[in-house]
C-alpha cells in the first residue's frame, strides 16, 4: 500500500480524486478514496459523475506511476481520450470510502484501453471503459 500518492500521479490539489494506492501490478490497479466535503465535484453532499470518471482515470495513473517508479522512470501524464459504457448505479456521499479497480485490456502506441469499477461497501456503484493517452510529463 502507498499512502503518499503524490509521488505517483501528476495531479495536485484540488484536483486529486484518489487517496491511497492499494495494489498495482502493471495491468490491474486498486485505489481507495474517501469522498471529501471540499472536493471540486461535491454538491449538496453528493459526489457527481465527473468525479467518478476522474477517480477511474487517476487510478490508472497511480498504477502507471507506481510501475514507473519501480523502474526508475519518470511518471507520465495521461489524458482521457474516450469513455464508453459509463454506468452509474449510485452516486457516493461525502464520507463514503470508495474502492476503485482498473484493468488494462489493451494498448496501441501511446493509448491504453481500460475498464474501471468503483465500489462502496462491496457494491458496484459505477463502471466504464476508457481510452487514456499517455505521454511524458512536461
Amino acid at each position: 500500500m502507498v499512502e503518499n500518492i503524490f509521488n505517483l500521479i501528476p495531479h495536485r490539489p484540488p484536483f486529486v480524486m484518489i487517496g491511497k494506492l492499494l495494489f498495482a501490478d502493471g495491468l490491474s490497479t486498486r485505489t481507495s478514496y474517501r469522498v471529501s466535503p471540499d472536493n471540486l465535484f461535491v454538491a449538496n453532499g453528493i459526489w457527481n459523475e465527473a468525479g467518478l470518471l476522474e477517480n477511474i482515470a487517476q487510478t490508472v495513473a497511480a498504477g502507471a506511476g507506481y510501475i514507473a517508479k519501480e523502474r526508475n522512470e519518470a511518471v507520465q501524464v495521461g489524458f482521457i481520450g474516450a469513455v464508453k459504457n459509463f454506468m452509474v448505479m449510485a452516486l457516493p456521499r461525502v464520507g463514503d470510502e470508495l474502492i476503485t479497480e482498473t484493468t488494462i485490456t489493451g494498448a496501441v502506441f501511446n493509448m491504453v484501453l481500460v475498464t474501471g469499477d468503483i465500489r462502496h461497501n462491496n457494491t458496484l456503484i459505477a463502471s466504464c471503459e476508457m481510452n487514456i493517452f499517455i505521454g511524458p510529463q512536461s
